[in-house]
């Protein structure tokens, strides 16, 4: 389920949270406080963030301003819309913000302005399709693909993947990598660190905080599979395109040493 992070004043603003992002499709988490948000950021890959704008406080617009400092992840802003609301958007807008969540309007809505803009979203629709230099073409491999890119850099194990393509591991191990493709485990590791550098991007991830997001055991785990797979440090993934690290992975990356 994706994650959805809120902090909320007004019980209006709750009630729409609740109308529009049921708890069976999404994990919700409520912060007090600006210092809460930005605990939940540092240990917790956020598809969202919703703010409750409508009468905001000096915390209120703390929590706001963590929109420059995670962009990988849409900030919405939730508000009446009044005629005096449009200092706030205006705010909001210059702080980085996707989009305003009109209350009134936009409750039955809400939840697909959200959607596409979520972390998750964007980066399943980005990795949608194998990239050609990975040789991952028969439908096996673009079914496994599928659902590790699914799991936006959270990690997968191949129990589980073969268990959602309804095979067994063995059998779904040695038929994915097949000649001139890359070991399924591999692959795993390329998406999760594709991820990471996404997180990498943001001025408030540090590779800590990004080790602990994407379940690394430690950020030296981190650093030893960003050496593996890409033949550079976790430092250096921030300034890295997709196309760069998958290139720097078809280049003779692909498969385990014996």
């Amino acid at each position: 389920m994706p994650t959805l992070v809120v902090r909320l004043e007004r019980e209006r603003a709750r009630a729409l949270v609740r109308a529009g992002f049921p708890r069976r499709k999404w994990k919700i988490i409520t912060t007090r406080s600006a210092e809460e948000l930005e605990a939940v950021f540092r240990r917790v890959l956020v598809d969202a963030a919703l703010i409750d704008l409508g009468a905001p406080d000096e915390d209120i617009w703390k929590a706001a301003a963590f929109a420059a400092e995670f962009p990988s992840t849409p900030f919405f802003a939730i508000l009446p819309l009044r005629p005096t609301d449009t200092p706030a958007v205006a705010r909001c807008a210059g702080l980085g913000f996707i989009d305003v969540i009109v209350e009134g309007i936009d409750d039955n809505g809400a939840r697909d302005l959200v959607q596409p803009h979520a972390f998750s979203s964007r980066f399943q629709q980005a990795l949608i399709d194998p990239p050609h230099t990975l040789a991952l073409t028969t439908p096996l491999q673009k079914s496994a693909w599928e659902v590790v890119v699914a799991h936006s850099g959270r990690p997968v194990t191949t129990k589980e993947l073969a268990k959602a393509i309804g095979l067994s591991r063995e059998h779904l191990s040695r038929n994915f990598a097949r000649p001139g493709a890359p070991n399924l485990k591999r692959v795993i590791d390329l998406v999760r660190l594709i991820a990471a550098a996404e997180l990498a991007k943001n001025p408030g991830h540090d590779i800590r905080d990004i080790a602990r997001i994407l379940e690394f055991a430690s950020s030296s785990h981190l650093a030893v599979t960003a050496q593996r797979i890409f033949g550079t440090r976790p430092a250096s993934l921030a300034r890295l395109r997709t196309t760069d690290l998958i290139d720097r992975f078809a280049q003779g990356r692909t498969r385990s040493r014996r």
